[in-house]
């Protein structure tokens, strides 16, 4: 009972309130040249709160309750999670960051190692992203279809025909991307199958458990299967893929699969696994599908630190451009922001992003928030409205995955960054994402004809965010002048 009672009481501390609411790795992916950052506003920077025009308190507050939670006895006689580290950015300057407990901490039953055998968490410790790696592939497969190698709306079957069997055969690259696609969530395919081989095999071959377009089911096999399909058409497997069109262009190079023995000492341990008997887990990819297809798919595998996933979300937020390197068309991110699944109420999803999701979001949250997590301990949100993202990298499996969620700590950081907003978005003539009766005015249409904006996946209550000091309780309501991608749809050969 005494159990119960801390970690309800970390849970109310976190969001204030009082009710409840396998192969040779090899060094590609890291070790290549690193693109030189211009010093310009589409680049990170380290900024004091006051200066980017944020209020330094509920981030200082955050960050002193998120380290707090790496404590021994933090909830249920045990940390939250070992260890952590986090980044908050608004306009392009980061205003928060953070590192605390420990990369190495404890033993196989969950002991604490001695002090010299255990590895702090440092702002450049490497973590096992989950599946934020589906974000990469998303993005892999955008590029894709920037280039006209890949329609959205065509059948998986044209480019994978293996993929057409059991029913599958109109399943489109969209319902992949927006997990409409009827595929079941995962298969146990390190068990189950001998080798890479069979294992994809049996992924191209299985049977929808929907029908397609019908049901929303989250699903690892859909990012598998894309994460084939870049392959398929591109001539190189996914983490090269990843490597030359994504990481190296950004110059983000602690972020790739199967990272090389010379950075072990920087990577985050996650659980110790004793089926598959792998042991403790450190520098290896912890989900066993992922490990079992040689540490590269598509839906987990790659690592990644706070500093490399700002530079993504920095991109991302500057509509696809970094320190001068273009890695998607401002066009393609606001399609990968623009909800799908308007039929499936609290599934809003772009293409490969999650939208509107406040259990992690918290009032940073709105129809145009985006995101993903990871099952290791991750979360990354980007929101265009306020030009903000925040980041929280753990390793809570580390040594256990018993040990439980860390949301609330998840929403606790972004709803940090979301109080602490002073300036209004930074949205005017020259920013890529306006909203819609300025681009209509700029444009030369009728801004009068946009009054009546559309709600993504309805309205949720949530209590008040960013844009929202009335606290109406309301997402994306009119009274937040939040604003959301002018919606663009892909054409065929576009």
């Amino acid at each position: 009972m005494r159990g119960r009672i801390v970690a309800m009481t970390a849970v109310f501390a976190l969001t204030g309130t009082t009710t409840a609411a396998a192969s040779t790795p090899g060094d590609h992916g890291f070790d290549g040249p690193r693109t030189a950052l211009s010093p310009t506003a589409d680049a990170l920077a380290q900024a004091k709160p006051k200066d980017a025009g944020v209020d330094p308190r509920p981030i200082r507050k955050a960050e002193r309750q998120l380290a707090g939670l790496t404590a021994p006895d933090a909830v249920d006689g045990h940390p939250m999670y070992s260890g952590a580290a986090g980044l908050l950015a608004h306009d392009g300057k980061v205003v928060g960051k953070f590192s605390a407990g420990g990369a190495v901490r404890f033993d196989r039953n969950g002991n604490e190692l001695p002090p010299n055998q255990q590895v702090p968490v440092r702002e450049n410790t490497m973590f096992d992203m989950a599946s934020v790696t589906k974000l990469f592939t998303s993005i892999a497969v955008m590029q894709l279809i920037e280039r006209g190698d890949v329609e959205l709306s065509a059948p998986v079957a044209r480019y994978l025909p293996a993929f057409g069997s059991n029913g599958k055969d109109s399943i489109t690259v969209e319902q992949l991307l927006t997990h409409t696609s009827g595929l079941e969530a995962t298969m146990p395919l390190w068990k189950d199958y001998p080798d890479r081989t069979s294992r994809i095999g049996a992924v191209l071959a299985a049977e929808p458990v929907n029908e397609p377009g019908t049901e929303y089911e989250y699903s690892d096999l859909n990012l598998i299967t894309l994460g084939e399909l870049v392959g398929k058409l591109t001539g190189k497997r996914l983490d090269h893929y990843v490597h030359d069109n994504i990481t190296a262009p950004l110059g983000m190079t602690d972020t790739g699969f199967n990272p090389p023995a010379s950075k072990r000492d920087r990577i985050a341990a996650t659980e110790y696994q004793s089926e598959p008997d792998r042991g403790m887990i450190r520098g290896a990819v912890h989900d066993e599908n992922a490990w079992s297809l040689d540490g590269v798919a598509g839906h987990a595998g790659i690592f990644s630190t706070v500093r490399d996933m700002g530079v993504l979300g920095q991109a991302l937020l500057n509509g696809g451009v970094y320190g001068g390197e273009r890695i998607l068309s401002e066009r393609s991110v606001r399609d990968m922001l623009t909800d799908r699944n308007q039929e499936f109420p609290d599934h809003a999803h772009g293409l490969g992003f999650e939208l509107d999701q406040d259990w992690y979001m918290g009032e940073l949250s709105s129809p145009v928030t985006a995101g993903h997590t990871g099952y290791t301990g991750t979360s990354f949100v980007i929101d265009p409205r306020t030009q903000s993202m925040a980041i929280l990298l753990t390793n809570r499996v580390h040594p256990t995955r018993e040990w439980g969620s860390i949301n609330d700590a998840r929403e606790a950081w972004a709803t940090s960054m979301s109080q602490a907003l002073k300036a209004k978005p930074n949205a005017g003539g020259n920013s890529w994402f306006r909203t819609p009766a300025q681009d209509d005015k700029l444009e030369g249409g009728n801004a009068g004809a946009t009054s009546q904006r559309g709600k993504s996946d309805g309205d949720k209550p949530h209590g008040g965010g960013a844009g929202n000091p009335a606290g109406s309780g309301e997402k994306g309501s009119a009274s937040t002048g939040g604003l959301r991608p002018k919606p663009v749809l892909h054409h065929p050969g576009s």
